[in-house]
């Protein structure tokens, strides 16, 4: 199905139309799916690539957060949407570890690898929200580009820019985070 069917569902489903949901998942659910598996590493995870689609999709759908105006777009929001439940899975790990569980584990490699993962993916969100208070489309891009896996062209469509931009802001905000995330 061409980019105009699918926005025309996500439309739809935007609209509140539950068929148009149904419909036009199975067609993205492939290019979500690359999307999260490149972001979830199965040794560091604390959610598979499936499960965080799937995730995805109830926050989306179901929770009123899908306010599309096209295919690009809805890829920016899905990855911003991936982020966020990425990063509560994290959060919610190294509670865990500083005594919200109730079981207590020997730490050992493997437990400490993924500890690392989760303090640098909060450590990656801080400054990525320092980022967006620097200045909100730079973020915009980050999210897009680096965590929804998005083309020049796709995040300059999703965002209303031109490809130029988005060059340049993905590397003005590569390097901004470089900075904050090592001082």
């Amino acid at each position: 199905m061409d980019d105009e069917a699918i926005t025309d569902l996500l439309l739809k489903a935007n609209a509140g139309d539950a068929a148009a949901a149904a419909r036009v998942m199975p067609l993205v659910y492939d290019a979500l799916h690359r999307i999260a598996a490149r972001r979830v590493r199965p040794e560091h995870a604390q959610i598979g690539a499936t499960s965080l689609v799937h995730e995805m999709y109830l926050k989306l759908f179901h929770e009123g957060g899908l306010d599309v105006t096209s295919r690009s777009h809805f890829y920016a929001l899905a990855s911003a949407a991936m982020r966020q439940i990425m990063l509560d899975k994290a959060r919610a790990h190294l509670r865990d570890k500083r005594g919200g569980a109730a079981l207590q584990v020997t730490l050992d490699d493997e437990m400490a690898s993924v500890d690392a993962q989760c303090e640098m993916a909060i450590a990656l969100d801080d400054a990525i929200d320092r980022l967006e208070r620097f200045d909100p489309r730079l973020e915009r891009v980050v999210v897009c580009r680096f965590f929804g896996g998005l083309t020049e062209e796709e995040t300059a469509l999703a965002l209303g820019v031109t490809s130029r931009t988005i060059r340049s802001d993905w590397v003005k905000a590569r390097a901004l985070l470089r900075t904050w995330l090592t001082h």
